[in-house]
């Protein structure tokens, strides 16, 4: 039987007396989790060690479509109350290709209980991306995504602001800031810096609560931490970087210590 992790003593009342996190379900630093094609053998890894901080994971792009292990996969991570996504790049094929239908009922066939609608890959009208969310908002969460894969699209500040906003009216639970799995489009530039003035500005016109920043990267994950506090939803993050962004959450790694840390603690 798999056996979930148990807290760690250094958390709320251990010798540290670190500030104890929100227990899952949370609703305010959250982890997303990219699986590109995790074998089971790998789930039960990633949550024997890290379960505690795992809050929803994707699988990437389209591999949920050709994955050989899906049902059990997904029966383990629902037995484990652990949601699970597919990337939206499965939604705009199945756009692109006229089934959206049938993507609807291949989702409830498997027990998906969230959808990622997202338009970074093919050209979708705006209409369009929203008729998608409220239809989908129907029968499942909906993570809507904003922002285009091409490392070479930029947008104006008060594009994306105006498009988080209509997503959410539209019945999007929150909404991703795309980066790619690598950590270099979108939010960011192509060498993974920060657009920091792109995301000062959504922050000050929006409800970060309500949204999800694709950050793959460690010192992407610590600039937001350090610029929102613990409680910043993180999202892409690679299996085997979950412990070390929940270091970082906590004031456990060099990169945010000082800052999170009571100052005697840091002397």
């Amino acid at each position: 039987m798999l056996m979930l992790a148990s807290r760690p003593m250094g958390l709320g009342n251990g010798f540290l007396d670190l500030p104890a996190r929100a227990p899952k379900p949370r609703d305010r630093g959250i982890t997303h989790v990219m699986d590109k094609g995790m074998s089971l053998a790998a789930v039960q890894g990633l949550i024997e060690t890290a379960g505690d901080h795992v809050d929803i994971v994707k699988l990437g792009w389209g591999t949920s479509y050709v994955t050989g292990n899906l049902p059990a996969k997904l029966d383990l991570y629902r037995s484990l109350d652990i949601p699970v996504v597919c990337g939206g790049t499965l939604l705009e094929a199945a756009e692109s290709r006229g089934r959206v239908e049938e993507f609807r009922r291949w989702l409830s066939e498997h027990g998906f209980g969230c959808v990622e609608v997202s338009d970074g890959t093919i050209e979708m009208a705006r209409e369009r991306k929203l008729e998608l969310i409220e239809l989908f908002a129907r029968d499942f969460e909906v993570l809507s995504e904003v922002g285009s894969k091409d490392a070479e699209a930029i947008f104006a500040p008060y594009q994306w602001v105006g498009w988080i906003r209509e997503e959410l009216a539209a019945g999007a639970t929150r909404v991703i800031t795309e980066a790619r799995e690598s950590g270099t489009a979108g939010i960011f530039r192509t060498s993974g810096e920060v657009r920091s003035g792109l995301i000062d500005e959504i922050a000050h016109e929006l409800d970060i609560s309500r949204l999800m920043f694709e950050a793959p990267q460690k010192s992407q994950q610590a600039w937001f931490i350090l610029h929102f506090g613990p409680d910043v939803n993180l999202g892409n993050i690679p299996p085997e970087e979950v412990i070390p962004l929940e270091t970082l959450r906590l004031g456990l790694r060099s990169d945010t210590m000082s800052h999170l840390l009571p100052a005697a603690a840091t002397r």
